[in-house]
């Protein structure tokens, strides 16, 4: 089997080690570099590192919708395409060029959670349970037929960051049990419900203002959803507050108030419950436990944190 890899960022990486012990990898193909650290010097992608490492070809191309790029890939004569993170939308061309087309492993169970962020909204939005699924790719938003899904439970203090992880060994399990198959024609593909989808779609900063009018759970999920990126955050005393753990606990107020404060965590009234901050980190400075965050940064009951 000769096939195609694309990917870019480490969630990527457990699938492209998975197609390369089932296939002659004849291309790996990820985003360029981008300037990363205080010195903005251009760092390579995780799915670069490794094709390296693996001894495979890696290609950057800024623009995949060129003419010559799908022309490339026909060249390769390859069985299959495979898809994992790779962060930019696949013309028909490039859709077409191996023999059995382009398959992806995405983090969610289709129709649900369509799009760029299918592992922070199904935790910011309460569900107990998600999956990966191996898709044929077409030109919509992950709206091909499925091929396989796998289920897994989601704990409820699980974060975004974590339940990746799990995702993503997850996905290099589902290529190695089904992409044979597939290639070898073994599989039918199964149409979508459209009508049942929903979207998922890219997160930015925005998306981690904490609302403190929302029930302690949703709260709690908002936060372990935005984990690690972009991080939820609220203000204290006008200065942005990034918190990184929460824990739902018994409490009510007004919304946004400081119930109380001790090494346990900061306690904030909710729409409905409270939530203990139990690790924060203040702008510039490194995220500390609630005890040491306030032996240096006190905060009394009655501090208001963000807007209610």
């Amino acid at each position: 089997m000769r096939a195609i890899f694309f990917g870019t960022p480490q969630l990527a990486v457990p699938s492209l080690e998975a197609v390369a012990a089932l296939a002659d990898v004849v291309q790996v193909v990820c985003q360029p570099d981008r300037p990363a650290g205080r010195g903005l010097k251009l760092r390579p992608p995780p799915v670069k590192v490794r094709a390296l490492e693996l001894g495979l070809e890696v290609v950057q191309p800024r623009r995949v919708k060129r003419a010559a790029f799908a022309e490339s890939l026909r060249a390769l004569e390859a069985d299959v395409a495979v898809v994992i993170a790779y962060g930019r939308i696949l013309p028909k061309a490039v859709l077409d060029a191996p023999r059995r087309g382009c398959v992806n492993v995405h983090a969610s169970l289709l129709p649900a959670w369509r799009g760029a962020g299918p592992i922070q909204w199904a935790i910011v939005n309460g569900d107990d349970r998600t999956g990966v699924c191996l898709m044929q790719m077409d030109e919509g938003m992950d709206t091909g037929p499925v091929l396989a899904c796998d289920e897994t439970p989601i704990d409820p203090d699980e974060t975004a960051g974590e339940l990746g992880q799990r995702l993503s060994e997850m996905g290099a399990a589902i290529l190695t049990r089904e992409l044979p198959r597939w290639v070898a024609g073994e599989i039918t593909p199964v149409p979508q419900a459209h009508a049942a989808a929903t979207n998922a779609p890219l997160l930015s900063k925005e998306d981690g203002a904490i609302r403190w009018g929302d029930s302690a759970r949703a709260v709690h999920d908002r936060v372990r959803g935005m984990h690690p990126w972009p991080g939820a955050h609220t203000s204290l005393d006008g200065t942005a507050l990034k918190v990184h753990r929460t824990q739902v606990v018994p409490g009510a107020g007004e919304p946004g108030v400081v119930l109380s404060a001790d090494a346990e965590g900061i306690v904030v009234a909710c729409g409905e419950g409270a939530v203990a901050l139990t690790k924060v980190q203040l702008t510039g400075k490194r995220r500390l436990d609630a005890g040491p965050f306030l032996s240096g940064h006190p905060i009394s009951a009655g501090t208001r944190l963000g807007a209610a």
